[in-house]
């Protein structure tokens, strides 16, 4: 017994203190120090539970370092959370903004439109139809000068009719609705051609279109594409001997290039970079009649399907237009 009670006073009292020690601690009491109640030593020498003791100090230490890093974390993360909760209600708020201001454009475009539409139509109507009415009423009174600026005065009216027309075409398409789906390129190019030689009263001209040439985008859209680069092609050959269109499409770097090709009028590549702009023409409207308006209409569509264009040719030996879509 008393080899028992000596035991437990110099060995098993101090490792239940040590236990009971160990399962309080907590990131709230890791400062504190454990004490056990031993005598001192008579040497420097450190027995056994000096050195657990040492080893729970050092691990306290350990683990308060990490708390305390945790803890400087946590606070890095709420400020950085804080920060990103303040940019995205900054940035929501400026969507806002932004969806406003683009919404106000779009009713003065709107409201543009509709004056240019009946605020510009209306006199260059009376012009055109008041210059008429002299050739056919005072026909006789003039000379063939004045006969001469009359009609120069009526196809400038004409002109610019022509002219408002593009423009309001232009800005729709940026504001029309898409609706995609797969669309018969060689069918429409096809239909294409017929009506233009119809009503433009084009010659017919040796066409060649690529059988099942298929995309998928809004046929409206793709439609306004073909007219512009099929009327292009069939214009700007008409005065040569033998002309030739093709329409097809061939693989690039993965992807489906669509082109329009013609061995027409062609143009310098140094002006290529005028082609799809507004109102940029490379030919005198005395040679090839037009706004101006085709190409630039042709590229705003081509980019609202996510595709690229570009054109290639040589003065007198044609040229080639062509074109990606997104899928």
């Amino acid at each position: 017994g008393f080899m028992l009670w000596l035991f437990h006073w110099l060995v098993t009292r101090h490792l239940q203190r040590i236990a009971e020690f160990a399962a309080r601690l907590n990131p709230g009491n890791l400062h504190e120090q454990l004490t056990l109640d031993r005598p001192l030593h008579a040497h420097d020498q450190l027995d056994e539970f000096d050195l657990v003791l040492d080893g729970l100090t050092r691990m306290q230490s350990n683990l308060a370092s990490a708390v305390q890093t945790l803890e400087q974390d946590i606070v890095k993360l709420e400020r950085a959370e804080a920060e990103i909760h303040q940019l995205n209600s900054a940035l929501e708020q400026r969507v806002v903004e932004r969806t406003a201001q683009l919404e106000a454009v779009n009713h003065e475009l709107e409201a543009f439109s509709y004056s240019v539409s009946h605020d510009l139509r209306t006199p260059l109507r009376s012009i055109d139809g008041f210059s008429q009415a002299l050739i056919e009423d005072y026909g006789e009174r003039l000379d063939p000068v004045g006969h001469d600026y009359l009609n120069r005065v009526r196809r400038a009216a004409q002109r610019m009719g022509l002219l408002i027309d593009d423009l309001l075409r232009l800005a729709r398409i940026t504001r029309a609705d898409m609706k995609q789906v797969h669309v018969d390129l060689s069918t429409m190019a096809l239909e294409v051609i017929e009506d233009l030689h119809k009503h433009k009263g084009y010659s017919e001209a040796p066409f060649r279109v690529q059988a099942s040439l298929a995309a998928y985008g809004d046929p409206a859209l793709l439609r306004i594409v073909m007219v512009n680069l099929l009327d292009n092609a069939l214009k700007y050959s008409s005065k040569i001997a033998q002309p030739q269109i093709e329409v097809g499409s061939v693989v690039q770097d993965g992807r489906t290039v669509y082109f329009v090709r013609d061995n027409g009028a062609g143009f310098d590549m140094a002006y290529v970079g005028k082609l799809f702009g507004a109102f940029q023409r490379l030919h005198r409207a005395e040679e090839f009649p037009g706004t101006g308006v085709g190409l630039a209409t042709v590229k705003r569509i081509v980019h609202r399907h996510g595709g690229e264009i570009w054109a290639e040719g040589q003065p007198n030996a044609g040229a080639m237009f062509s074109f990606t879509l997104s899928n």
